[in-house]
């Protein structure tokens, strides 16, 4: 389910997948495939792990690449999550060929 709010979507940032939620910053975006895109490809994610260990492990990883870069944008885009993500966003079929992963698939990348 799309919700368009420019409150809940973080400044500097588009959208944000709060499962079951996409949240878009604008109505406008949800024109944009490759975004709705690269959101599926985290509610997918967040569905595999259950949801909660996701955003432990999403949690986690951010502060280890943010000791690991010292910079907030590096960090952001080097956490697993992201990086299938962003690597993917634009194959509009990426999740009907996707593997099935587990958690550990995430820190072999």
């Amino acid at each position: 389910m799309i919700l368009i709010s420019k409150y809940i979507v973080p400044k500097g940032y588009l959208g944000i997948t709060l499962f079951p939620f996409m949240v878009l910053k604008t109505k406008s975006l949800k024109e944009n495939k490759v975004l709705i895109n690269h959101e599926k490809i985290h509610l997918k994610q967040q569905l595999e792990l259950l949801i909660i260990p996701f955003f432990i492990m999403y949690t986690l990883e951010f502060l280890f690449r943010l000791i690991q870069f010292r910079n907030w944008d590096l960090a952001y885009r080097n956490i697993s999550f992201e990086r299938e993500a962003y690597s993917n966003e634009k194959d509009l079929d990426y999740l009907k060929s996707r593997p099935k992963y587990n958690a550990l698939n995430y820190f072999r990348k």
